[in-house]
């Protein structure tokens, strides 16, 4: 039996996690003003995890370009993620805790993991809400930032 995750097309799961810099960060609260990537990671702290977010970090003019903010999100706690987000220097992504309650939103996107974190998984949100990328990768795998950012360069130039 397949599990169904948000797939393209559909509506994003909207949400509100805190990040790091003591905030909360609704996913609508970006409706008609930026595209998001929603790029959930499995655990701070971890190599592909950190491949995956310094990644976005590096890639963050492009993204900007696109008129897309991104979000790293995992179970881990704002103290490990905002340590984590510093040793990585990475300042422009935002880092959500999916904390507490543990996974509510990982487990609405159903990329809940049986080991208590998320799937690697990566959704491309455009400002309308919309779904225009979604894919669950194999826990070692690091995302494509290619891949997922060819989806944004379209929608940048419709």
């Amino acid at each position: 039996m397949s599990r169904h995750f948000p797939q393209v097309g559909e509506e994003a799961i909207d949400f509100e996690l805190n990040a790091v810099g003591d905030k909360k960060i609704r996913l609508s609260d970006y409706r008609g003003k930026k595209n998001v990537i929603l790029s959930f990671h499995p655990l701070a702290w971890t190599g592909v995890c950190a491949d995956q977010m310094v990644d976005l970090e590096q890639n963050i003019q492009r993204l900007n370009d696109t008129d897309t903010v991104p979000l790293g999100i995992s179970v881990d706690s704002i103290p490990s993620k905002k340590a984590w987000a510093e040793s990585l220097g990475a300042t422009n992504v935002e880092f959500l805790s999916d904390f507490e309650p543990k996974g509510e939103v990982i487990k609405k996107y159903n990329i809940w993991h049986r080991g208590g974190f998320s799937e690697r998984a990566v959704f491309v949100v455009d400002k309308k809400g919309v779904i225009r990328f979604a894919k669950v990768y194999p826990t070692k795998q690091k995302p494509d930032f290619e891949e997922f950012f060819d989806v944004l360069s379209e929608i940048y130039n419709v």
